[in-house]
């Protein structure tokens, strides 16, 4: 017998898109028809509409997969790509058009943000009734009950309605209900990104003790650093189909590199510029230290990262810093511009553009693809804005630090350090060869 507990077999769900264009009529019409009918002809054509059509979409299109007791499962996916379909399939909220999902043992899902939790009632009120929704006795939710509260640091709000409450507790207590009160299967979806940092490791730390005790772990996200820390299996979804299916770290290098080609600028334009009322992005680029466009960097020579921006209102502070990821979305470091260098950093700054400029030194990294990702805030109450892999780079071993080694160096990275070698006893070695 086979030990899955999850076990999908083409599965595929589809959904209808219905188009329909409405005619219009232009003035010149109803005044060619004459003032008498103007009225009449207008109501009439108004009315008239062209035929609707339809359009079948597969949101999931000959999906298999199995999923054993106690895996650690990640799934990855461009929006639209139907993660979250196969999460409502999986939880029966969905009912697939075809295909067929066998599941073993008791499943908890958090798919978004209050699922499964009633707005009128308390914290503590939806405690029980979600371990009464995943079929546990009373008194088996009160030997988990304060272990629930302490992890979700809800404990001053247990008796309020958690209508009331704030998009981050909200998650805090509807994931810690769902971790603690043991069920077989765990699914949860992109839902975590609302806590915040120290909450998203302690989720993903439980994550890890809930399948170190047996139980099974789905989980959906678009944080390649995530993914790798928890999962030892990635499934890469694109266009409703599985495209990989395999370790993580392969998977997620794999759909990282499925671009082909670096991303050596990102630019926007009007409201589509990331930030908020007063900072905007214009473009982020990756130059050489003398202005020229570079992809293809050679790992012994300095990168510039060039942010320019627009400040649109008095007193913002521009307030930026990176993060660099690897192929396998591991994240290597991250660097705020804050050093004594950076002149313009936490000063309120007059409207204008701006230009902020990071060098990344020579030396530093191993060859291969980086990602840089941006995080900035213009220090005015606002919250932070992120923009995810806005370029990217390869980093090509040229070769000056080989000399006589042969061979890909291991690491994540490989920096230029000061080596000294000397003799210390000269005396003693001259001694001893004398004798």
């Amino acid at each position: 017998m086979s030990d899955y507990v999850i076990k999908v077999e083409n599965l595929g769900k589809t959904y209808q898109i219905r188009h329909k264009q409405e005619r219009y009529t232009a003035l010149r019409d109803v005044l060619a028809d004459g003032a008498k009918n103007a009225g009449r002809t207008l109501l009439r054509r108004n009315h008239h509409s062209a035929p609707e059509t339809r359009e079948e979409f597969w949101a999931l299109n000959d999906v298999s997969f199995e999923v054993k007791q106690g895996e650690r499962l990640g799934i990855i996916g461009r929006n639209g790509a139907g993660k979250s379909t196969l999460l409502k399939v999986l939880s029966r909220i969905t009912q697939p058009t075809r295909g067929e999902v066998r599941l073993r043992g008791r499943v908890a899902s958090l798919l978004e943000v209050g699922t499964g939790f009633h707005p009128e009632l308390t914290g503590r009120e939806n405690i029980f009734l979600n371990g009464a929704i995943l079929g546990m006795s009373r008194e088996e939710i009160r030997r988990k009950f304060d272990e629930i509260v302490a992890f979700a640091e809800v404990e001053r709000f247990l008796d309020t309605p958690v209508k009331r409450y704030s998009s981050g507790m909200y998650v805090r207590l509807a994931f810690a209900v769902a971790a603690h009160l043991e069920p077989e299967i765990l699914l949860v979806d992109e839902v975590l990104a609302v806590g915040d940092a120290a909450f998203q490791e302690k989720c993903l730390g439980k994550m890890k003790q809930v399948a170190q005790g047996g139980r099974t772990i789905f989980f959906v996200s678009h944080s390649m650093s995530a993914i790798s820390a928890l999962c030892c299996r990635t499934i890469w979804i694109g266009k409703g189909r599985i495209v990989q299916d395999g370790n993580s770290p392969q998977v997620v290098a794999a759909y990282l590199s499925s671009g082909n080609v670096a991303v050596r600028q990102s630019q926007w334009k009007g409201t589509e510029r990331p930030g908020d009322s007063y900072l905007r992005v214009d473009s982020i680029s990756l130059n050489d230290i003398d202005g020229n466009p570079v992809i293809d960097v050679p790992i012994s020579q300095d990168i510039a990262i060039e942010i320019i921006y627009d400040v649109l209102q008095p007193g913002a502070r521009a307030s930026l810093a990176l993060t660099l990821f690897d192929a396998t979305g591991l994240l290597i470091f991250s660097s705020l511009g804050n050093n004594e260098e950076n002149l313009y950093y936490d000063r309120s700054l007059q409207p204008g553009r701006y230009l902020t400029t990071c060098v990344l030194p020579g030396n530093l990294l191993s060859d291969g693809r980086y990602f840089v990702s941006i995080i900035g805030n213009s220090g005015l109450g606002n919250d932070d804005f992120k923009i995810e892999h806005a370029v990217s780079f390869d980093a090509v071993d040229d070769g000056v630090l080989r000399r006589d080694y042969h061979g890909r160096f291991d690491g994540i990275i490989r920096p230029k350090l000061i080596w000294t070698t000397r003799l210390m006893n000269n005396d003693a070695t001259e001694s001893n060869h004398s004798n």
